[in-house]
């Protein structure tokens, strides 16, 4: 087939956005297709209007690539995509708005606050205490992030994340066990992949250790319990189908120290496929390579 391949994009994940396209078009290219690269930006639409071509792999992160828009502007040049539509990643990216969704899903969420740019940020009423997570509400790999440990901290952390988004997300700190769920599949037919932990070699899981070689230790299937495992695989398919996510996407948790249940965090409908994403490991346990999990991606694409 013809697959035309988006990557790179805007969004403050560029530079992961390039190393997932990377990945994607060599794989395709192994498989046989013909493949057409566009480094995406907004001011350059033509590219994307001008593509001729059976499918797109969309391989970027962020704003313009993971929050609905470029789907929509396939969908009215009715060009078949990998992935989630509109609806599903709109909803998704915005942290808020999915857990709004998920509120009455049996699934645990953390405790927040949102902040919109003309809220008062001097007197807080913090439904939690320290240390808190600060980050943007539509921004992923870790962009923006400030774990606060006092007031002073948590003010200059909400002035970071402002600088990437207009609304801001405080969230309780829960210490733990980060785990991430792989979910695939067409419609009534998804399934979790096994459950990753992910072993930061930094304090915490932020965007070095995410992408820095030797960043992060992946173990396969995570050391948590049976229960908690058949439960965070449960509850990924859920989220993903509550949230209108089609094909693929990634839902990642902790799993509090304390042995209580596993706290949702967010679901990823563009998870990363650079040589050290979370989303390829998964799939590796099951028996797929790199290039057979794209292949796979795309034939669910076209199916949908």
């Amino acid at each position: 087939m013809k697959v035309g391949v988006l990557y790179g994009g805007t969004s403050a994940e560029r530079e992961v956005s390039l190393s997932s396209g990377k990945g994607i078009m060599k794989a395709l290219r192994e498989n046989g297709h013909e493949v057409i690269g566009v480094d995406f930006h907004p001011e350059r639409l033509s590219e994307v209007m001008e593509l001729d071509v059976d499918i797109v792999f969309i391989g970027l992160h962020g704003k313009y690539g993971e929050d609905g828009r470029i789907q929509g502007l396939l969908d009215m040049l009715q060009i078949p995509y990998v992935g989630s539509g509109v609806l599903g990643s709109a909803v998704a990216m915005d942290k808020a708005r999915s857990k709004k969704v998920l509120k009455d899903s049996g699934i645990r969420l953390a405790k927040d606050l949102v902040l919109h740019y003309s809220d008062d940020r001097h007197s807080l009423n913090l439904p939690f205490g320290y240390p808190v997570v600060v980050k943007p509400n539509s921004e992923g790999s870790t962009i923006g992030l400030t774990i606060a440990k006092s007031e002073e901290e948590l003010h200059k952390g909400i002035e970071e994340a402002f600088r990437f988004d207009n609304t801001v997300i405080l969230e309780e700190f829960i210490s733990g066990t980060e785990v991430t769920v792989a979910v695939m599949g067409a419609k009534g037919e998804v399934k979790a992949l096994p459950v990753v932990e992910i072993v930061p070699k930094n304090a915490y899981y932020d965007y070095e250790s995410k992408y820095a070689e030797g960043g992060s230790e992946h173990i396969v299937p995570a050391r948590i319990s049976e229960l908690h495992t058949e439960l965070i695989q449960k509850q990924s398919v859920v989220a993903h189908e509550l949230l209108g996510c089609d094909t693929y996407s990634r839902v990642d948790y902790i799993v509090p120290n304390d042995g209580s249940a596993p706290v949702f965090l967010e679901v990823n409908t563009l998870p990363g496929m650079t040589p050290t994403s979370l989303f390829p490991d998964a799939a590796k346990e099951i028996g797929y390579s790199y290039e057979q999990m794209i292949e796979n991606l795309v034939q669910l694409g076209l199916k949908k």
